[in-house]
């Protein structure tokens, strides 16, 4: 599939018939490294490069979320499947290689590292996720399927976008805010996607700068060893732009 020309606005979900993210395939096959799913805007750069620049104690923990994933132990095997699936759907990872979101926030949780605040008319965190899997598959049935697991992708991400909204109503959520439990959740698994050396090769991040240091600080400037994108369009105003017209 060849690559869409972005400067164009219908590759943008809120422009588009269905709503939904544009195929990673029509972004280019990474060349160096890994990025979700093999496509990014810079495709022939891997932060993983500039390792030999990182001090000892950075170089340790960068490579630990590469080659480490942790594995589930906060989660029942029940709460896995569907919240897997859900942090899946809510980052559009739907082929490998994926960044294992799930796996880094339950590790979070079972180690008790939390926000240290939240909504005074909300549970733990580590309880808000709990019910967060029970609300799901209750959702779900309100659609005429088994789990939330088990339902039709188009299901599933009607579920997802009525959380977004606020929306779903009865069990779990008529005693947990869904527009509260979004924000909770959502604000983990951004957290864990983006703290991912893959991530980083998708949107262009140079890790970490530590001792190197950044010497380019000025609007639009590139350190040399930071990735070159694809596009000479800058993506963040040029979807900013496109929001906007299409509003």
């Amino acid at each position: 599939m060849p690559a869409r020309d972005f400067r164009a606005a219908e590759h943008l979900p809120n422009l588009r018939p269905d709503r939904q993210p544009a195929s990673p395939e029509e972004l280019p096959r990474q060349r160096n490294g890994v990025t979700p799913q093999m496509h990014g805007r810079y495709p022939d750069y891997n932060v993983l490069d500039e390792a030999e620049h990182w001090d000892e104690a950075t170089r340790r923990l960068v490579f630990e979320r590469v080659e480490n994933t942790p594995p589930i132990r906060f989660f029942t095997d029940t709460e896995a499947r569907t919240l897997g699936i859900f942090c899946d759907l809510v980052m559009a990872q739907d082929r490998e290689p994926k960044v294992a979101v799930l796996n880094m926030v339950d590790a979070k949780l079972f180690d008790g590292q939390l926000d240290g605040f939240r909504y005074a008319d909300m549970p733990d965190d580590r309880e808000t996720w709990r019910r967060l899997a029970v609300g799901l598959d209750a959702a779900a049935r309100q659609h005429g399927a088994g789990d939330f697991a088990s339902a039709p992708t188009e299901v599933q991400m009607r579920v997802v976008d009525a959380l977004a909204k606020g929306e779903l109503r009865g069990e779990v959520w008529d005693q947990m805010p869904p527009a509260k439990t979004w924000k909770v959740v959502s604000r983990a698994i951004l957290s864990a996607f983006y703290s991912h050396p893959w991530a980083w090769n998708e949107i262009g991040f140079g890790g970490p700068a530590y001792p190197r240091g950044y010497a380019r600080l000025g609007v639009g400037q590139r350190e040399s060893w930071e990735g070159a994108a694809a596009f000479e369009r800058d993506a963040a105003k040029d979807t900013e732009q496109r929001g906007v017209q299409g509003t």
